[in-house]
């Protein structure tokens, strides 16, 4: 079975146990979760790093739609954009045909955006929001998450 067929598999058997609530889109702790895509955090995590544009546009929609007034940044331990490396990747990219060419036109080291510490990063994306200029004066908090344990450690308490 392909990827994709495990996925309906899987959902079909979700839906078939599933209590479905009516529910507000309203955030409702007030509250925009910012988070890696790690697959490892769905244990701990039920979200909304290296944060761009796209991520704040959509944190300044929770803000300004949702009823969202404050923002939480989870970062984790192991994570795999530390220590990115734009040389691997672009051998990768090669090897998975993409043209060198069209590696060019991008400075990689930005584009996949790595790093070297999971806990600055994390402050790092705290003040990147706070001192965007179509973000409000709100609480902007940073915490990192231990992948293995679930504890979750605060970093940033934006109050």
């Amino acid at each position: 079975m392909t990827v994709l067929g495990d996925v309906l598999k899987d959902n079909r058997e979700f839906v078939e146990n599933f209590q479905g609530i009516e529910m507000s889109h309203h955030a409702a702790k007030n509250l925009v979760i910012l988070s890696c895509m790690d697959c490892r955090l769905i244990e701990f995590l039920e979200p909304a790093s290296i944060v761009g544009e796209d991520a704040i546009r959509s944190i300044g929609a929770a803000l300004y739609n949702l009823d969202a007034n404050e923002v939480l940044v989870v970062g984790h331990t192991d994570c795999g954009m530390a220590s990115a490396d734009a040389d691997e990747l672009k051998e990768k990219m090669i090897a998975r045909g993409i043209k060198e060419e069209d590696i060019a036109k991008y400075d990689l080291a930005e584009w996949i955006g790595g790093f070297d510490d999971e806990e600055e990063n994390v402050r790092n994306v705290v003040e990147k929001i706070k001192s965007h200029p179509l973000i409000p004066e709100v609480p902007v908090h940073g915490a990192i998450i231990d992948i293995v344990t679930g504890e979750l450690k605060v970093l940033v308490d934006g109050y």
